[in-house]
């Protein structure tokens, strides 16, 4: 239901944003900072999704939990979209999640909402080797199925 709500609120924000800003500043200076916010927002989205990479570079050349840097990747992304859709409210929300300290709270908080069941690194576990008292039974079959009850048609799952 949330996702519905904002599917439908945040182009309304952005419609009356631009309506509010344009009426203030005027049309060109207001597509000329939508503009410059695009294109400095993919310069910082570029700049601090390398830095994320090499931190998750780093975190598995040690063997540290990978999660934040993956999740803190998945945040520029995310504010990398925000900020090349035109608007003033998703380029806000693209700067602030563009704010390390932000992206921090942010991996705290869903952090606090989401459970980790297993997580584990390095081989995988070995199979239990075969007991003595395992059985395996080798053989071959044949059908012995009567004709007249055997499925029928292209998919032999359907009867007459």
């Amino acid at each position: 239901m949330w996702l519905l709500f904002a599917f439908v609120a945040v182009p309304m924000i952005e419609i009356a944003l631009f309506i509010q800003v344009g009426g203030f500043i005027g049309v060109w200076w207001t597509l000329l900072i939508v503009l410059l916010t695009a294109i400095t927002g993919s310069y910082l989205v570029r700049s601090q999704g390398l830095r994320e990479i090499a931190n998750l570079q780093r975190s598995f050349s040690e063997l540290e939990d990978p999660t934040e840097p993956l999740a803190h990747g998945a945040m520029i992304l995310f504010a990398g979209a925000l900020l090349l859709t035109p608007g003033f409210f998703t380029d806000v929300v693209g700067l602030s999640l563009l704010v390390p300290r932000i992206r921090r709270a942010a991996f705290i908080w869903a952090k606090t909402k989401i459970k980790v069941q297993r997580f584990e690194m390095g081989e995988a576990p070995a199979r239990r080797p075969r007991q003595p008292g395992d059985r395996v039974i080798d053989g071959d079959f044949k059908d012995v199925t009567p004709q007249k009850n055997r499925p029928q048609g292209p998919s032999e799952w359907t009867r007459d």
